[in-house]
């Protein structure tokens, strides 16, 4: 099987172009197998690139364990992939598990538009909203030493989440339009150097607050922005943006 590696902000996919049909039979098993890092290529998920009538493609997306959701910078290196095999030009309309969505890239920087957020749920002092995949988001101090996965797991294995699982988000704010977000995730069950989805939770639980239109995000894998506009207690016009590159390419034999 032929296939490419590529990260956005340090959350790596291995990429499939599967607009033939020839992978629709990829199992659980595969994916597990292919995305391990001790015996596979390595990656928090895989992708695999399908045709779907009325849209340019179809991002269908699965975790490291095989399960399915949505994950905005897997979608962003999806839009990358695309462009790279000249499915489209310049903006593109694809479907994932999600529902629709709209993308354009300019010189290796994507602009991804998500889902609308009707609403933000408190969780206590912290807050619960779903973005594409559910995720918690909870505001911390001296985030760069906070223990993310010993926390984070236990939040997503609590009680109230350890069933379907939710992302955790970790958030510190640096000024008044930037935040530091780390994670952890469901389906990777541990930390990932950036989260696209969490990122755009955690902006938008900032935003809630502050008269703003964007707001920068620092992750560990490197920079995004995430842009909205609210109305009301929801949120409209939702774009997270950043970098999607290709690190490289393969082939592997499926045992």
């Amino acid at each position: 099987m032929e296939f490419y590696k590529y990260q956005g902000t340090g959350n790596d996919f291995v990429m499939i172009d599967n607009r033939s049909g020839e992978w629709d039979g990829l199992s659980i098993d595969h994916i597990q197998q292919l995305c391990n890092r001790r015996f596979g290529i390595g990656a928090d998920g895989l992708i695999k690139i399908n045709t779907a009538e009325g849209y340019d493609f179809e991002v269908d997306y699965y975790n490291s364990d095989g399960s399915k959701s949505f994950c905005g910078n897997g979608a962003r290196c999806s839009v990358a992939f695309a462009f790279f095999l000249d499915v489209f030009e310049g903006r593109c309309r694809f479907i994932a598990i999600d529902g629709e969505h709209e993308a354009e890239i300019h010189s290796g920087i994507v602009k991804l538009k998500m889902g609308d957020v009707k609403t933000i749920f408190s969780d206590g002092n912290d807050k619960v909203t779903d973005t594409g995949s559910p995720h918690y988001v909870k505001y911390v101090e001296d985030l760069v030493n906070y223990n993310v996965f010993a926390e984070g797991n236990s939040i997503r294995n609590s009680e109230n989440y350890r069933e379907k699982g939710i992302n955790v988000n970790f958030v510190e704010k640096i000024t008044d339009d930037e935040i530091f977000v780390r994670t952890y995730e469901r389906g990777v069950e541990d930390e990932t150097y950036s989260c696209g989805t969490g990122v755009t939770a955690s902006a938008l639980t900032f935003l809630q607050n502050n008269d703003l239109i964007s707001v920068k995000v620092k992750t560990l894998g490197g920079n995004l922005k995430v842009y909205a506009e609210k109305k009301g207690d929801a949120f409209e016009n939702i774009w997270l943006e950043g970098p999607a590159k290709q690190v490289f390419k393969g082939k592997t034999d499926l045992i």
